[in-house]
């Protein structure tokens, strides 16, 4: 029931943050794409070597709706586009089985928008996830259902036969379910890629150039809670709830960037099976069972706007962790979205590095 709560807010929030407006379009058209990939899992972790045995090939489907600024935000980030994206891939290894994604995703241009930079977020289903009995050699996925990410880079070329155009280039997708469920080694696959796109858009298309001025806001005041379900590294451990009550101010400094800086308490209940196990399995681990599994953490950041949604990078450092688990340092990335000009939501990862510990929905005010 935790996964498919997961996997509802994820595609929710994911559709939400492309419903920029409501407003009729200065201009309205679309195009769509689809791609081979072939490549190579990366071994980011020695954990997962063993589920590296093959060449993962698949495909990539996008629909892909233009903008032409009938927001600033379009205008700022160069006439952007968004849409919908689909992917199949043949991770070449009996153990991972295949993978089957639905993203929403944003496409950026430079250089006369012959080269396109694209981010997607949203799930995946995975065939052959961890069993302990039937598939324990995958380590990778624990969970059917993992969220995905991917980057690519492309070369695009549009109209060159009528309304076929090509594309090429590299593609990383990644698949991993936050730590809701051991194991949760994840995948990083680097691929290449190759394909056709059909654009429809008028001869003439009219862009709305918005006069970029300089902007900035006071500082606020932010709270949020985030919530979630997560496992300790121990697998088999179970599942609990966690809490992170977080506090922080934000300082806008123009259309696209604010900082932040704030302070959060994490209330964290699969810690305390974590403590007893180490304090009855290894006594001489320095663990005795009386510590408190509350952690506070100071932490500074960075929130680029999108319209009313933002992409939010933060590092932080623990000041009060008696048991000590993972690292010193922690991070945490994710999405944010303005319901109203003081309510908030959000999707975010926290991380020590590589190692993911929680995915978690937050709801927040701004004063």
């Amino acid at each position: 029931m935790n996964n498919w709560i997961i996997v509802l807010v994820l595609f929710a929030f994911a559709k939400a943050s492309l419903a920029q407006t409501n407003e009729p379009a200065v201009s309205s058209s679309f195009s769509i794409d689809a791609s081979y990939y072939y490549g190579a899992v990366l071994q980011h972790n020695s954990d997962i070597a063993h589920l590296i045995t093959g060449h993962p090939e698949g495909v990539i489907l996008r629909y892909n709706e233009r903008t032409y600024g009938e927001k600033e935000w379009q205008s700022l980030y160069g006439f952007p586009d968004f849409g919908f994206t689909f992917s199949y891939q043949n991770l070449k290894n009996r153990s991972l089985g295949e993978a089957f994604g639905a993203y929403a995703h944003y496409n950026f241009y430079a250089f006369h928008r012959q080269l396109q930079y694209s981010i997607g977020t949203g799930i995946a289903y995975m065939t052959n996830p961890y069993d302990p009995v039937t598939n324990f050699r995958n380590v990778a996925y624990g969970t059917r259902f993992t969220s995905a990410t991917y980057l690519q880079a492309n070369y695009r070329k549009e109209n060159l036969i009528g309304s076929i155009g090509f594309q090429t280039g590299i593609t990383l997708i990644h698949y991993s379910n936050g730590n809701i469920k051991e194991p949760n080694t994840s995948t990083n696959s680097l691929l290449f890629n190759v394909g056709l796109n059909w654009s429809l858009e008028p001869e003439n298309p009219i862009y709305k150039r918005w006069s970029i001025e300089k902007y900035k806001e006071p500082i606020h005041v932010n709270a949020i809670l985030r919530y979630g379900w997560n496992e300790s590294n121990l697998r088999g451990s179970g599942q609990f709830p966690f809490y992170t009550f977080s506090f922080y101010v934000d300082k806008r400094l123009n259309k696209k960037s604010s900082i932040h800086a704030g302070t959060e308490l994490m209330l964290t209940d699969f810690l305390k099976e974590h403590r007893d196990y180490q304090a009855n399995s290894f006594p001489n681990s320095g663990i005795t069972g009386n510590e408190s599994t509350a952690r506070i953490g100071l932490f500074a950041g960075h929130e680029l706007h999108i319209g009313k949604t933002s992409v939010l990078t933060y590092l932080g450092v623990y000041l009060y962790d008696e048991i000590n688990y993972g690292s010193v340092i922690y991070n945490r990335i994710g999405l944010q979205r303005r319901i109203t000009n003081h309510w908030l939501t959000s999707l975010t990862l926290k991380s020590h590095g590589a190692s993911a510990e929680a995915l978690s929905i937050g709801l927040g005010y701004r004063l």
